[in-house]
């Protein structure tokens, strides 16, 4: 009568001896190298997955950093040219009384990709240094980053679109600045980060959560 509130440990393919293609889906024997369904490496967890993860998240840190410090967008009005940073731009798209655009801007430019930041960076942490969570956080974060992630390139579309639509020569001109380019890059870095993590390693860390 004591295990009978404890719930049973959740039958894994691991735990069963087999092996799960990330590819398809198929589960395999494991015994096998290639998948029998899509003929893809299999290995019951990614070689050197975190370190993989680490690395493209530093890179994109590192490429956050000018796109918050250099122009993001060169206006010419008039002859006269402003260059404007992403938060330079949100306080004056404010300042025109264009409160919902700001929002948009300072939402998708600052808090979706250092929400993700954190976000990739905790759960790496947490699997790698074995710390405890309650049962399906960390598949909850893991949905949040994979859902936010299709979010991150809004600004840069911004841009493209203003950059392409705003030419009229002498009157008006909108060209993209420097901080476009590394804003496009640490959001290309980030994806990397999410895509090389093996999900499989948060049931590893549920397993040893359960012990």
């Amino acid at each position: 009568m004591e295990n009978a509130g404890r719930a049973q440990p959740v039958l894994t393919a691991r735990r069963a001896g087999l092996v799960g293609c990330r590819v398809c889906g198929r589960v395999n024997r494991p015994d096998r190298s290639r998948c029998v369904r899509c003929q893809s490496h299999i290995a019951p967890r990614e070689p050197r997955s975190l370190q993989r993860v680490w690395a493209w998240l530093v890179a994109g840190l590192v490429a956050y950093i000018p796109a918050n410090t250099y122009p993001m967008l060169s206006t010419s009005s008039l002859g006269k040219t402003s260059e404007d940073t992403i938060l330079g731009g949100v306080v004056e798209l404010a300042g025109h009384g264009s409160y919902g655009v700001a929002l948009i801007v300072f939402v998708a430019s600052i808090v979706i990709p250092i929400a993700k930041f954190l976000a990739i960076g905790y759960l790496a942490f947490s699997i790698q240094h074995r710390v405890a969570l309650k049962p399906h956080a960390r598949h909850k974060l893991y949905e949040v980053v994979e859902f936010i992630g299709r979010w991150s390139m809004i600004d840069v579309f911004v841009v493209a679109i203003l950059s392409a639509l705003v030419q009229l020569d002498f009157a008006a001109t909108i060209n993209p600045g420097i901080a476009a380019v590394s804003f496009a890059l640490s959001v290309a870095f980030t994806m990397l980060s999410a895509q090389s993590f093996d999900p499989r390693l948060i049931w590893d860390a549920n397993e040893r959560d359960d012990v």
